[in-house]
């Protein structure tokens, strides 16, 4: 029987717990508060040791976002992918989504929001990061769109992309409003906002996807 390493296992312990730390500074602050220094100090580690997890600061918020990106797969993509593929789906994401903004699974709402407002003018590895992680995103509410329109629950005229953007407005806005006004009142607004979306570009709005 093969015996885990102790310093391996003490070290990915270690390393799991100062992503945890940083994807909620971050989700608050923004990417550039995070320094070693900072998390070795809240976390009660040695500076060299948590430097020696991730070698520079660029590092350390590429780690970040992946580790982001690893809870948002999580929260939201996986409970989604159980729903019937097509439009179901698709509800299913942005009630996902919207629900996982809620729960302030990051204290300061959606991480990528946030994130992606700091870096979004900037060129270099973090931005490229995070414009894949939302084009993934994108991409999965198109796919949605594009499998109810193949399966007739969408009308044949439907833009996919063009929906996908338009939802991705809404719950952007509810993100963004509840965290800033502290209420919770923009998530109801969103869900009625994402429901008269999809109703006129349903061939059924009345079939069984139960929107508000």
């Amino acid at each position: 029987m093969t015996r885990v390493d102790g310093r391996v296992e003490r070290g990915n312990r270690t390393r799991q717990s100062v992503l945890r730390r940083a994807v909620d500074i971050a989700s608050v602050e923004g990417l550039e508060a995070l320094s070693v220094g900072r998390l070795a100090g809240e976390l009660e580690l040695s500076k060299s040791g948590v430097f020696a997890l991730f070698g520079s600061k660029q590092e350390l918020q590429l780690a970040t976002v992946r580790e982001a990106s690893r809870i948002y797969v999580a929260e939201v993509l996986e409970p989604a992918s159980k729903a019937v593929a097509g439009v179901a789906r698709l509800w299913r994401l942005c009630e996902a989504w919207l629900d996982y903004s809620q729960r302030r699974v990051f204290p300061g709402g959606c991480f990528f929001y946030g994130v992606m407002a700091e870096f979004d003018a900037r060129e270099g590895p973090v931005h490229d990061a995070l414009v894949e992680a939302q084009r993934a995103w994108m991409s999965q509410l198109e796919s949605c769109a594009e499998e109810g329109r193949a399966a007739g629950e969408l009308r044949a005229d439907t833009d996919s992309a063009q929906l996908a953007f338009e939802l991705v407005a809404l719950m952007e806005t509810a993100n963004a409003m509840s965290v800033l006004y502290d209420e919770v009142g923009p998530y109801d607004r969103a869900r009625r906002g994402i429901a008269s979306r999809l109703r006129p570009a349903a061939t059924d709005p009345s079939s069984a996807l139960h929107l508000p």
